[in-house]
């Protein structure tokens, strides 16, 4: 192990600089460096601690990230016990709470530190030495849950304290949050990937900190926010008496260390001092950037809390005045669909009109079916409304005694109510799709966007602002509508995007020779971008569709397997089966894509627009063993019909429609054991699937029909893998990698022992040396130039 001195030297700078950043960012909001710069400061430290991991300390920033399952939570026992607050629901409680007080300790309207009361998890932090040891939960008040692990994921929870001053031992209380717009944000993220949402800010903090692997937590965007200071019993010395007189004073000595502090947090005097903050922090309620349901109330003179005491779990110093229930019940009248910008289906709850927290709601969010299932929701039903601040209002339950007779299930629509393509669930078993990406008004901008992408069909020039502007003002529907635009339309579009906005028309020259004069530059470069993109690649164009699960990889495969868009477009999915790395869930996200007519439409309408395959050739004549018919049934994901099975039935059957048309005993006396032969008869009893074996049957021998025979010398690296590494001159790393593969080759990114060859460019790094570590061929640029200019077998 190595114990460079300088390598120590550098860790520490590094991780003060992260732990400054973090506090500027998180508690005095004034960020000092850039984004980029701190994530090349973290990137630097891992790489230090994984060369000298005698340097990795548990405070370090680097341990945040989840590093291990826990399996459990240990007890943990408070130094301090976690006391609740009692709870106040009216101005009158309020003013009782303060007349105890002033009653007790003889004092004339004191002085109170207020602040909100977050609706999160809270929290207990130990620090020995300023270094964070461990996290509980509030479990009982005496007893909470060790959550250390998942604690040192949240970004702004210090791990080393800052400054001289901080007690050999303390306890920090507070509470763990998930900011609004975080929750949100997240959900998005959950639902356009097919995840599972957080059903609201509050059981995603709570929930987050119960995870049993700290790696689910990293991912969650939680925020710990400080309220309390304690000394245990234990702390000796000095250090056993707080170094202030007031809890404020504690507050901003908490802030100084490292921690986060509300912004809100005030002092008040006197019972009129505590209402007036209630009120306001009411009115401002919704636009916080975090979920709370009242505010605290806590003595702010230390001497006065410890005169005052505490009866049973609660202390006779602090209150919480809670807001008015966000809760309400309601009929939930129906049940709708609505589509993201990528296809997602979010169920909508259809609500009879109800005040929620002083808003009058009428739609709320059921996440998806899987929610709609646990809750037991039904039409009709009485229903318990949240609304949380600007958080979208959510059904949270089914109020058991207001069920309706007439009450009735509900089931996710079979077609879009968009676009009427079909609704396709993910693989997941969760999340629900609208297929038609091409056509659906609802995913258009999103699909006009990827469309004209770079590494798509590369329409330099149409950027988000235009495309928001032509499909938002009708001039484009779907994207075969780009190839029919003209000059006109685009300054007339630009024209009226301007007076909507009160902007100055920037097409039109203001001064000069030529004041007045029509700026058409750019229109007339994007309309020459349009232009060029129409002889396109096939497996650019394959990508630029927008085709869930099909990448530029999966593209290409197509590409060279099928090698014409006509082929594809008409293929039954099973046979998508076919290329190399492509199994059911790909091959049937084509299927259903290719299936909706809308989707056949647009690309009907590029082809008429004048888009032409340049690349397109006849289907490879690798696919010829893989195009039997047993292999066909094997493909279809018949239930119990294995790969032996299938082949028995291949022979003794031939081809689809006398499958189809036998009887079960036939299936039997073919050799299939009765279970699988009734599985079979109850599949194909579905019409679609009947149909389905029936039109890849057909589409199988066609294929044959038309393919070539085998021409090795058209593709010499047929089977060879091939890595790229370092700087090209003549050629870009994709124009060698497109090269490549067209001859055949799969190319890598990562080294290994299956490796053929390897082409080195300048300045090329790890692969290479791991090339002729293994013993593998490298090649320069000039020797991979040559073999372009006259391919051959490598053999």
């Amino acid at each position: 192990m190595s114990h460079d001195p300088q390598a120590a030297l550098e860790a520490t700078r590094l991780r003060r600089l992260i732990e400054d950043a973090n506090y500027r960012y998180y508690v005095l909001d004034d960020p000092a460096i850039t984004d980029a710069d701190y994530d090349l400061a973290l990137r630097a430290l891992e790489k230090l601690e994984t060369e000298h991991p005698h340097l990795r300390t548990p405070d370090s920033p680097t341990q945040r990230v989840g590093i291990a399952v826990s399996g459990t939570f240990d007890p943990v026992r408070h130094a301090v016990p976690m006391l609740s607050l009692a709870n106040a629901f009216t101005d009158e409680e309020v003013k009782d709470f303060v007349r105890r007080i002033e009653e007790r300790l003889d004092w004339r309207e004191p002085s109170f530190s207020v602040e909100p009361k977050f609706d999160g998890l809270a929290i207990s932090l130990r620090y020995e030495d300023g270094v964070f040891v461990r996290g509980a939960t509030r479990g009982d008040g005496a007893v909470g849950e060790d959550v250390s692990a998942n604690l040192r994921t949240v970004r702004n929870l210090p791990l080393r304290l800052r400054g001289d001053d901080v007690p050999s031992l303390i306890e920090v209380r507070g509470e763990i949050v998930m900011p609004r717009a975080d929750f949100l944000a997240y959900n998005r993220k959950m639902l356009e990937s097919g995840g599972k949402p957080l059903a609201n800010p509050r059981n995603g903090a709570a929930g987050s900190l119960r995870q049993l692997d700290p790696r689910i937590t990293a991912q969650r965007p939680l925020r710990f926010y400080a309220y309390g200071l304690n000394l245990p019993a234990e702390s000796e010395g000095v250090e056993a008496a707080l170094p202030f007189e007031r809890h404020s004073q504690a507050l901003e000595k908490l802030r100084e260390w490292g921690f986060t502090i509300t912004e809100l947090a005030r002092i008040a005097t006197g019972s009129e001092g505590l209402l007036e903050y209630y009120r306001g922090i009411g009115e401002r309620r919704d636009g916080l950037p975090f979920d709370i349901d009242g505010v605290v109330y806590k003595l702010d003179s230390l001497a006065g809390q410890r005169e005052m005491g505490h009866v049973s779990r609660a202390p006779r110093w602090a209150l919480a005045h809670k807001f008015p229930a966000q809760e309400q019940a309601t009929r939930l009248e129906a049940i709708d669909v609505q589509i993201g910008r990528t296809g997602a289906v979010t169920p909508v709850a259809r609500l009879a009109p109800v005040q929620v927290g002083g808003v009058v709601v009428t739609n709320a969010t059921l996440h998806n079916a899987d929610q709609i299932a646990r809750l037991g929701v039904r039409i009709g039903d009485t229903v318990i409304v949240r609304r949380a601040g600007d958080v979208i209002p959510e059904i949270v339950r089914v109020e058991g005694a207001g069920r309706e007779g007439d009450s009735q299930p509900w089931a996710m629509p079979a077609q879009c109510p968009v676009c009427n393509a079909e609704l396709v669930k993910d693989e997941d078993g969760v999340a629900w799709r609208c297929s038609g990406g091409l056509s659906c008004p609802a995913q258009r901008n999103e699909s006009l966007r990827h469309f004209a992408s770079r590494r798509a069909m590369d329409i330099e020039g149409l950027g988000e602002r235009y495309i928001e502007d032509l499909a938002g003002f009708g001039y484009v529907r779907s994207v075969a509508d780009l190839y029919r635009l003209t000059l006109d339309d685009l300054l007339e579009m630009k024209r009226r995007a301007d007076e909507r906005d009160g902007t100055t028309p920037e097409h039109v020259v203001k001064s000069g020779a030529k004041a007045g004069k029509v700026a058409s530059k750019w229109a007339e470069n994007l309309l020459s971008a349009i232009d060029a993109s129409r002889n396109a690649q096939l497996a650019r164009l394959l990508f630029a569709l927008g085709i869930r699960h099909v990448g530029e990889s999966t593209a290409k495969a197509l590409a060279q397997w099928f090698g014409d868009l006509e082929t594809i477009r008409h293929l039954p999915w099973p046979l998508f089966k076919r290329v190399p790395d492509i199994g059911g869930e790909v091959a049937r996200s084509l299927g259903h894509f290719f299936d909706q007519t809308g989707n056949q439409q647009v690309i009907d309408g590029l082809l008429e627009a004048g888009v032409r395959i340049a690349d397109a050739h006849v289907p490879s004549p690798r696919l010829r063993d893989g195009l039997d018919f047993a292999v066909l049934l094997a493909d279809c994901d018949i239930p119990k019909l294995t790969t032996v099975r299938a082949a028995q039935v291949a022979v003794a059957f031939g081809d689809a429609q006398s499958l189809i048309d036998t009887a079960e005993h036939n299936l039997v006396t073919a050799g299939l054991p009765a279970e699988t032969a009734s599985a079979f008869v109850a599949w194909r009893e579905t019409p679609s699937n009947a149909a389905l074996l029936v039109r890849a049957d057909a589409a199988r021998r066609e294929l044959l029909e038309n393919l070539p025979q085998a021409d090795a010398a058209s593709r010499p690296l047929e089977g060879v893998t091939a890595v790229l590494t370092g700087t090209l001159s003549a050629l870009t790393r994709d124009e060698a990698k497109e090269k490549l593969e067209a001859l055949g080759a799969k190319v890598a990114g990562s080294v290994s022992k299956k490796t053929g060859f390897v082409v080195a460019g300048d300045a090329a790094g790890s692969k290479l040396d791991k090339a002729r570590e293994l013993g593998i061929q490298v090649w320069d640029e000039a020797r991979l130039l040559a073999y372009l200019q006259a391919p051959a077998s490598l053999a």
